[in-house]
């Protein structure tokens, strides 16, 4: 089965074409980071706009790289929910007037399902059931993926994803957005015990977390050593901040690993390709003995590729979407459309 899919939910237009729902005929993506870096941060209206004017030769473009026509594809899927919400309407808008006019099935997909089956693509043996750890910019999960569909979330953020404190900290320092990446480049060599940074948590959840205040914190060590006039280590700073966002998240997937007894651990999203976080985890693996499964890198920002994966799993499990499907700015995991 070959599957056509759109992901716009914030501020890559990406189309991919996807056989089976493991093997990527063509990825095409094009990013708006660029455009988003003088404002230090995405601009709704701005992504919304872009995706229009992309999406269309984009789609075709990812056509033409897989060596196929229009009359070889045999279904649309497009990110449904969550997203900035302009944004997702433009690729859910495309993706069902796409499917109409091909004659083929829509398939309305959930973003963060996608980028957890980014990890099916990347490992062709990994199976379900297992916990997974879901952390980027707009999202911070535990979720139970006890099938292909059939999910369940066990802990999240109460307040900022742990994407968004490494890209509104990156902004402070003005080493660039997003903030992932330098955030990570910088923390190298740093002493990660050198400042003291919070680890928050929630009382009577103890699987959810919080990282309001570490941002917090981090902004305020920040700004006074800047009123004081005193030079911060940077990447002592940067390796602590660091420390603290994976000292939050590793034992939340641990608790999980062990109330499920799957062993096995999946990271997704953009902070899973984050140095210390891989590491963490690698570590706990380890010592617990979970097998451990990490996206390619290349597959942990968003992109189409891990949208028809899911979409495939979606299909067999008898989704379709009306033409009438809208699109989320929020959605839970579990729930379907």
């Amino acid at each position: 089965m070959i599957i056509l899919a759109v992901e716009s939910s914030c501020d890559e237009t990406a189309v991919a074409v996807v056989r089976d729902g493991r093997e990527v005929l063509s990825d095409a993506i094009i990013s708006q980071i660029e455009m988003h870096t003088i404002y230090g941060g995405v601009v709704p209206e701005i992504a919304s706009r872009k995706h229009l004017e992309a999406i269309s030769l984009l789609a075709q473009r990812a056509i033409d790289e897989a060596d196929l026509t229009r009359k070889d594809i045999d279904a649309v899927a497009a990110t449904c929910a969550p997203g900035l919400i302009g944004a997702v309407l433009v690729g859910v808008n495309f993706a069902k007037a796409a499917a109409y006019a091909l004659g083929v099935p829509f398939i309305p997909v959930h973003h963060v399902r996608g980028h957890i089956a980014a990890n099916y693509i990347t490992h062709p043996d990994l199976e379900p059931p297992f916990v997974a750890l879901c952390v980027s910019g707009g999202n911070t999960l535990i979720v139970d993926v006890r099938d292909y569909t059939d999910l369940a979330l066990m802990g999240a953020s109460r307040d900022d994803a742990a994407g968004e404190c490494f890209d509104k900290v990156a902004r402070v320092l003005g080493i660039g957005y997003p903030g992932g990446a330098p955030m990570d480049r910088l923390a190298q060599g740093g002493d990660d015990r050198k400042y003291v940074l919070p680890r928050s948590h929630v009382t009577d959840a103890p699987m959810d977390m919080s990282f309001s205040g570490l941002k917090t914190a981090a902004l305020n060590l920040i700004h006074n050593a800047s009123q004081k006039g005193e030079e911060l280590d940077l990447p002592s700073f940067a390796a602590s901040f660091a420390a603290a966002i994976s000292d939050t998240l590793i034992p939340r997937i641990d608790h999980a690993a062990q109330l499920k007894g799957y062993g096995k651990i999946v990271a997704a999203g953009g902070v899973a390709a984050n140095s210390r976080i891989r590491r963490d985890l690698t570590t706990l693996c380890q010592k617990r003995g979970y097998q451990l499964y990490l996206p390619e890198l290349k597959l942990c920002g968003d992109n189409g590729a891990m949208i028809g994966c899911q979409g495939f799993y979606e299909y067999q499990a008898g989704v379709r979407g009306a033409l009438d499907q809208n699109g989320f700015a929020n959605m839970d995991i579990g729930k379907h459309f």
